[in-house]
């Protein structure tokens, strides 16, 4: 019997890949029926019904069974192409490589110059933005490609692109504002600013703050949610009962955060990795139905309204006599207010990221990472753990409080239906795609996921595809959920996935992540 040969095993079987392609179909179609095929409603007379939603359903069944059909092929296609070449790795040569490096690097900021110029011209100005954020992700698309098979660029562009994207990216979220109003005008720089802008950056800081406690200590925690509550709770109650400023509350709802941050550790000293989740997620549940049942403090359900913005150092945004508008001869705007808003939680953002960043190369940041790699080795060098845990779980809480003081301060109303089990998923799942122990990564995953729900609002296009009833919102976490699975199967340790260490002997080397033991403590 003739043994097999490679090239035989890497052929194109089109007939296998249409077979699996509709195995696929079948699956998807009783998956969607009742998520999609099906939608319940309220008619006229007060009654629930049911709607059928067949050519949605289809629709979406022929997109997943095409898309199949194409990734198995592009698999088959890719393997027989390795095979052929005999294990040599997929580059181009170095002149070509070359040459084409050239033509891109002035024909790539040529292009997108001119799709923003068409954006300007012929989109609207409710679209603009979105088209020219789409404009930009697609030439940084046709440049990743090209540094596939390049790869001594590959290399090149690594390390340029670690040197200068952080200041890069402060650059840009510092000037966010002003371009946003430039692009949209002010009508439609309110959305931008604060459905984007703000929201994004709440998350980027309650992500450093959880990457305290996962990625640097390893303390595995579902419930960072209810310092989240604590801190927004404890303003609104002390706002509106006290009248005290937002810039006063702010540090007293850190600390009073960081206070239950080292209650819910005392508990947890002996826990590690799954029962140590399980205490955290009953702990985030048990504030949640102490916010609900304590009617008398924190009106239950209802919520708290009213809560008191912030001023601009004593100056109201109104339109009084006394308000920022008329104080500063200005026409009375909403905006004004929302970029306030911007640059404050932006303030708290990098402080929290400078925070975290010089704790790290602190001999308490060490301790994290050593308790992290290795609790029983901790211990034997004279570590204490206790204080090393407490400490952990008190920051991480810290700067949940701050985000909670904000988000309260930017809604004016609060309710427990805010703090729910959802957001604490949201938070970890941030810090797990970005690269547990990367401030870098989280701050890229909060803008792709928390980015990514809110441009979801912006595809009304689709509704000309599916239908005027399509609402894209509706699958968002169908969405989130697809790319949890795909940036596991293409990057398990996060999006960044190299440490950087915070001590070093003559010279800094990045480690990989696969060495790092992460959310094991």
């Amino acid at each position: 019997m003739q043994a097999p040969t490679p090239a035989r095993d890497a052929h194109i079987d089109f007939a296998d890949a249409a077979k699996d392609a509709c195995v696929t179909a079948v699956l998807c179609f009783f998956l969607l029926l009742p998520l999609i095929g099906f939608k319940t409603y309220q008619n006229i007379h007060n009654e629930v019904a049911l709607e059928t939603r067949w050519p949605l359903l289809f629709a979406f069944v022929a997109i997943v069974a095409i898309g199949r059909l194409l990734v198995t092929l592009a698999i088959a296609f890719w393997r027989r192409h390795r095979v052929r070449r005999a294990g040599a790795p997929i580059a181009l040569d170095p002149t070509t490589a070359s040459r084409l490096a050239n033509t891109l690097r002035w024909a790539l900021p040529l292009a997108a110059g001119l799709m923003l110029f068409y954006g300007q011209l012929f989109v609207d100005a409710d679209r603009r933005l979105g088209f020219d954020f789409g404009a930009i992700i697609a030439v940084l698309a046709v440049w990743r490609f090209f540094l596939r098979f390049a790869p001594a660029h590959r290399a090149e562009v690594t390390k340029t692109f670690k040197r200068w994207f952080p200041p890069f990216a402060i650059g840009f979220v510092l000037v966010y504002p002003a371009l946003v109003l430039s692009i949209t005008g002010y009508g439609g720089a309110v959305k931008w600013i604060d459905n984007f802008g703000i929201q994004i950056l709440i998350y980027v800081m309650l992500g450093f703050g959880l990457n305290i406690v996962v990625g640097l200590a390893g303390l595995l925690d579902l419930g960072y949610v209810a310092f989240y509550a604590v801190g927004a709770y404890s303003y609104a109650l002390l706002a509106k009962e006290f009248g005290f400023s937002f810039f006063m509350l702010l540090p007293l709802a850190g600390c009073l955060a960081a206070f239950w941050g080292i209650l819910l550790g005392f508990p947890v000293l002996r826990l590690r990795g799954d029962y140590l989740a399980i205490v955290t997620l009953a702990f985030g549940e048990i504030i949640r139905l102490v916010l609900i049942n304590w009617v008398d403090l924190t009106n239950g359900y209802a919520g708290i309204t009213g809560i008191p913005r912030p001023t601009f150092f004593g100056i109201p945004f109104n339109a009084d006599d006394n308000g920022f508008a008329a104080t500063f001869g200005l026409e009375v705007r909403p905006i004004y207010r929302t970029i306030f808003l911007y640059y404050v939680i932006l303030a708290l953002a990098l402080l929290t990221a400078f925070v975290t960043v010089r704790l790290r190369r602190l001999p308490i940041g060490r301790a994290w990472e050593a308790l992290r790699e290795d609790e029983i080795a901790c211990r034997s060098l004279g570590i204490n753990t206790t204080n090393t845990k407490l400490t952990a779980f008190a920051m991480g809480a810290m700067f949940g409080g701050f985000a909670g003081s904000f988000f309260a301060a930017r809604q004016g109303f609060i309710s427990p239906e805010s703090f729910t089990f959802l957001e604490s998923a949201t938070i970890l799942a941030i810090v797990v795609l970005g690269g547990m122990g990367s401030q870098i990564g989280v701050a890229i995953a909060a803008v792709v996921m928390i980015g990514g729900t809110e441009i979801l609002r912006e595809l009304d296009f689709l509704k000309d595809i599916f239908g005027p009833d399509f609402d894209p919102t509706q699958y968002r976490m169908l969405l989130f959920g697809f790319a949890m699975v795909a940036i596991m199967v293409w990057r398990p340790r996060g999006l960044i996935a190299t440490r950087a260490p915070s001590l070093f002997l003559k010279q800094r080397k990045a480690i990989s992540g696969s060495l790092v033991k992460e959310g094991h403590g």
